[in-house]
């Protein structure tokens, strides 16, 4: 049996992504844009190489906001949206190369995607990587 998570710390995690990524949207080409990549370039690389308890914003969602609300009513496997973090951490790092050589238009389409998949797990509950893990594990198995 995989290890069980919480699925509104992921959740969470979207929620500040969004954010992040539309202030990186916003300040393109800025050097802010790019620590703000690298910053969640690093995230997402913690919660897909290291894994979901080593990820920022999931340890801010289990020490800040979980005590508040309980046990989750379900949980949900962590290989998913493990995954789905290591498919943020690609989007990020290709917009970080991307501003860091100059492909500003690049960037903005690699940082567009992101946010997109974020905004869709923050405010729908629909982890677009998550999605792309299931369907691989079918295909494959």
């Amino acid at each position: 049996m995989s290890k069980q998570i919480d699925p509104r710390g992921p959740r969470f995690g979207a929620a500040i992504t969004v954010v992040v990524l539309a202030v990186i949207l916003l300040t393109i080409p800025s050097n802010v844009a790019v620590i703000l990549l690298g910053i969640q370039a690093t995230a997402h690389a913690l919660g897909a190489f290291v894994g979901l308890q080593a990820q920022p914003y999931g340890i801010l969602y289990r020490k800040l906001v979980a005590p508040k609300l309980g046990k989750p009513s379900v949980l949900e496997a962590v290989e998913p949206p493990q995954f789905a973090q290591l498919v943020g951490f690609l989007f990020a790092v290709t917009g970080l190369v991307a501003l860091l050589a100059g492909a500003q238009l690049v960037a903005t389409v690699a940082v567009a995607f992101a946010l997109g998949a974020a905004f869709l797990n923050a405010a729908f509950n629909f982890c677009l990587g998550c999605e792309m893990y299931l369907m691989g594990k079918r295909i494959f198995s």
